[in-house]
């Protein structure tokens, strides 16, 4: 059976919030970080990253993970995009040009924006926004943001999703790292095209579930 092990305060978002999309069954193992508990290898710590159990499916020690029938798959994106293929319908590239397009998104999203977005997502979750060394760390990382945002918000300019004129598990991949930056207000004003594609994809009914779940974890 399908298998997806992580949480939802984590790049598990994505494949999660794909397979709300598709319908799919699926089984999930909740497993979470273990830098959020202060002792992950207690006896009777839950299922986290430094289990044994868990470090025998994925000695990386990284969540999410994908088991499909005995199919392992450790990077959120290569997990979302191949369920997207494997079970997804249109959600998934329907040819070899849209396949290297939701690569070439996807891979654009994880090496130019979710590292500086993250940055910016800690800040304002952690309070630290408004102080100095928070207010310093943002607009570093503002700044990093804007030429891979602006490329963004000059393809969507005529366009309602990134591939194939349709809601594909690509606008997922890269919506989920712009989410880390949208917190700071200011950033997405800039990008106008960008942040309505953004309000797009959060309004559908599958984010909205994915996100209600992830509200519903513990912090």
């Amino acid at each position: 059976m399908l298998t997806i092990y992580g949480c939802y305060r984590s790049r598990a978002t994505r494949p999660l919030w794909l397979l709300k999309e598709t319908g799919t069954p699926f089984r999930h193992i909740p497993v979470i970080q273990a830098y959020r508990l202060a002792d992950p290898v207690a006896a009777d710590a839950p299922l986290n990253t430094a289990s044994e159990a868990f470090l025998a499916i994925n000695p990386q020690g990284q969540i999410p993970v994908m088991d499909d029938d005995g199919f392992l798959l450790t990077e959120s994106m290569a997990i979302t995009l191949y369920l997207a293929r494997r079970y997804g319908g249109d959600l998934g590239a329907l040819d070899g040009m849209e396949d290297s397009l939701s690569l070439q998104w996807a891979l654009f999203a994880a090496t130019s924006i979710e590292a500086p977005a993250l940055v910016i997502s800690y800040a304002y979750a952690q309070n630290r926004a408004t102080t100095p060394e928070g207010a310093a760390e943002i607009a570093k990382a503002a700044e990093q943001l804007r030429r891979p945002l602006a490329r963004l918000d000059g393809f969507l300019a005529n366009r309602t999703w990134l591939v194939g004129n349709r809601f594909t598990a690509t606008d997922i991949c890269v919506a989920e790292c712009v989410r880390y930056a949208s917190a700071h207000s200011a950033l997405m004003a800039e990008f106008p095209n960008l942040s309505d594609w953004l309000a797009r994809c959060q309004a559908r009914p599958r984010f909205k579930a994915m996100w209600e779940a992830r509200l519903a974890e513990p912090a």
